[in-house]
């Protein structure tokens, strides 16, 4: 699978879905979508549903996380991690495929 959890971002995953009350069986689903300021933005979500067929699972750190095989090409090597300091909080994608971000980082061109 390209896209790795940081155990910083599986350990927020968790309390989301915890505070969410998420029912079992609910994924991480990342992906990609035309769109943004550089060509592509990254998507993050929950979904209750995957195909075996058209995503790949793998587990990483108790959270079990899908990724279309569309979005696979361009998350090869991916790192998903999640920083809580004073000058940002929140998701972030360090994508080694990404030519150019935007300043938010939450798109890229490939």
């Amino acid at each position: 699978m390209s896209v790795m959890l940081t155990e910083k971002a599986a350990s927020e995953v968790k309390k989301i879905m915890l505070d969410q009350k998420l029912e079992p069986g609910t994924v991480l689903r990342v992906g990609v979508a035309g769109g943004g300021c550089s060509g592509f933005q990254y998507s993050l979500g929950f979904d209750k549903q995957w195909d075996p067929k058209a995503d790949t699972l793998k587990q990483q750190h108790g959270v079990d996380v899908v990724v279309d095989k569309k979005s696979d090409l361009f998350l090869d090597g991916t790192t998903l991690d999640f920083h809580d300091g004073i000058d940002k909080r929140g998701f972030t994608f360090n994508n080694p495929n990404a030519k150019k971000s935007c300043g938010c980082g939450s798109s890229f061109q490939a």
